[in-house]
């Protein structure tokens, strides 16, 4: 009989899938309940404790609420017993206000919102029956018929306080949400695992949510981001108890929550036109992990000297062997667990190595324990501590030692199945030799992490980058640091900054940057029509080598793959006989306000 990992839901226990690890790729799980911490005295682990055979205890937060509750109406009845309210977003063309948005009208709210431009997000806002305007006015809180106003207004934290349709709000004493504050209300009934760092987070969250999902967990989500795996596109509307969101320091929205289990990647200085320098950044991570609730958890990358340095006012003793305990109690009543490539982990890696899929597979450990190999399609050291988190956080929600071996398998099946984000290493499409590929990276930590996954997928291939700077603060603060990062390709086209919110009133020079690169050709090419021009006659005098182009930051730089492709078709007559061989695996890429 095959055993089934069983996760908590608000109907009872949801059976998941068969987990019983496949031949040849998993190693015996070699620690009982996590206990061992002898080298080369493993030991099997078996089921334990009153548990039936086969049968597991279910996966839910230990010590927290077991009774989950739905979102309750805005005119605070319980669900179905009156209307749902109408919420409008200002700003709802963002990943992050579009998530909230599209998961109130699954959840049976009335949307509208505005935003200055069209984004992706907003095609499926509204196909899901969302009123959606392009500009800001105060009629955009009016129904076609011209009856009623919003029961409540939410807002981005891009948007300035003299916005149109907020001084109109406030006139009508409408109640206005920012951002974190809206989180707080609609998280405030769950169990909230929040994913936060500077860098990350995303995919982080993306990867939990799909594999708390396929295990069974009818959870709710948030993630910054498209998922293709996801049917909601950034989003799982489910009844939970459990609700995984991305959690974002920008302008503190996450100060809203009191997680449960916060995940912690990274921190290092971003955001440079809030944060003034990275003690900043540590000050906020600081007061973010203390929201953690009492019995809660804290999950975070001990690789990170910046994660790693929120420990350092909090933890109460030492613990001997270079081993954190994952039940070491801090002074504000949570645990720590920590992940990372480093064996004073403890959910560390090893013998990391690229696989046939063009990803990696490694050695999964717990302590000194050997537990699984691992297998990921994604490529990248960055995803190999994404996929740390993830275990890390699922045994935190483990009620029972016996049932590790089970859930842990069930993970790593599943890991392995996980395509990834939007954005994030996206496969656009191919001309002949040469692959397209676009990335949200616009930090000089991400930039590098994703050409060493490029180096790692390609080791002997061209590497041609495409570099969007995304807002000039950032620019003007890490410009030595994007030129240490961008010198790992072999070809660089820098282009104008996408300002976003800002203004240069820093000087903020991309020609400059393109001049301290050392090693690649550079240059700079400020419009991306004539970026497009460029490649367009490049690429066919380097048809006798295969080239990878990577277009990064989050701005409009997505549309150059797409473009590209479109002018190499049109070019080119393609034939059985020879020609352009074009493949275009995605659509244009998303834009974020």
């Amino acid at each position: 009989m095959e055993s089934r990992v069983l996760l908590a839901t608000t109907n009872g226990w949801s059976p998941a899938i068969p987990t019983r690890p496949k031949q040849g790729l998993a190693t015996p799980i070699l620690c009982t309940g996590f206990s061992c911490r002898r080298r080369g005295r493993a030991v099997p682990l078996r089921s334990r404790g009153s548990a039936s055979r086969g049968q597991c205890a279910p996966l839910e937060a230990k010590g927290a609420d077991k009774d989950s509750e739905v979102l309750v109406a805005l005119n605070g009845e319980e669900e179905g017993k009156k209307r749902k309210g109408w919420i409008h977003f200002v700003g709802i063309g963002g990943s992050g206000l579009s998530a909230l948005a599209l998961l109130a009208l699954k959840q049976g709210f009335e949307v509208s919102g505005s935003d200055i431009m069209w984004s992706i997000f907003m095609d499926e806002l509204h196909e899901a029956g969302a009123r959606l305007s392009i500009g800001h006015s105060a009629s955009n809180m009016e129904r076609n018929a011209g009856s009623g106003l919003p029961d409540v207004v939410v807002v981005s934290s891009a948007i300035p306080a003299d916005n149109e349709e907020i001084v109109h709000a406030k006139l009508m004493d409408i109640p206005i949400y920012k951002r974190d504050d809206w989180l707080r209300k609609i998280t405030d009934k769950y169990r909230v695992i929040a994913i936060s760092g500077t860098h990350g987070k995303t995919t982080t969250a993306a990867m939990l949510s799909y594999v708390l999902g396929a295990m069974g967990d009818d959870l709710i989500a948030v993630v910054g981001a498209n998922v293709p795996q996801f049917s909601g596109g950034n989003i799982i509307s489910g009844s939970g108890p459990n609700f995984v969101l991305e959690a974002d320091e920008y302008d503190s929205c996450f100060l809203g929550l009191s997680p449960y289990i916060a995940v912690v990647t990274n921190v290092e200085w971003d955001h440079v036109d809030i944060f003034e320098d990275e003690e900043a950044v540590q000050n906020i991570f600081r007061r973010f992990v203390r929201q953690i609730r009492t019995g809660g958890h804290l999950i975070l990358c001990g690789d990170s000297a910046g994660a790693y340095a929120l420990l350092n006012d909090s933890r109460q003793a030492t613990v001997s062997c270079n081993v954190i305990s994952t039940s070491t109690t801090l002074n504000h009543g949570y645990s720590i667990t920590t992940y990372g490539l480093s064996s004073k982990n403890d959910w560390h890696a090893s013998s990391i190595t690229r696989n046939s899929q063009g990803g990696q597979d490694y050695v999964l450990y717990y302590k000194a324990c050997q537990i699984a190999c691992i297998s990921l399609m994604l490529p990248g050291v960055h995803n190999v501590l994404n996929s740390l988190a993830v275990f890390a956080t699922v045994a935190a929600l483990v009620t029972d030692g016996h049932c590790v071996h089970e859930t842990i398998n069930s993970v790593r099946n599943h890991l392995s199945k996980f395509e990834g984000v939007s954005r994030r290493f996206e496969l656009i499409g191919k001309v002949n030799g040469c692959q397209i590929y676009d990335d949200y990276a616009h930090h000089p930590t991400e930039v590098h992490a994703v050409l060493q996954a490029a180096r790692q997928k390609f080791p002997s291939e061209p590497l041609w980058v495409v570099f969007q700077p995304h807002t000039f603060s950032r620019l003007a603060a890490l410009v030595k640091d994007f030129a240490t990062a961008l010198s790992d390709a072999d070809y660089v086209i820098i282009t104008e900054t996408y300002a976003a919110r800002e203004i240069n009133n820093l000087n903020a020079s991309e020609s400059h940057l393109a001049t301290l690169i050392r090693g690649p050709s550079t240059e700079y090419i400020p419009r991306l029509e004539d970026v497009i021009d460029k490649l367009a006659l490049k690429i066919p005098s380097n048809m006798d080598q295969d080239t990878i182009i990577l277009t990064l930051g989050p701005g409009d730089v997505a549309t150059v793959g797409p473009e590209l492709l479109r002018r190499m078709q049109k070019d080119h007559k393609i034939s059985d006989n020879g020609g352009i061989n074009v493949l275009c695996v995605a659509g244009l890429g998303e834009s974020y306000s």
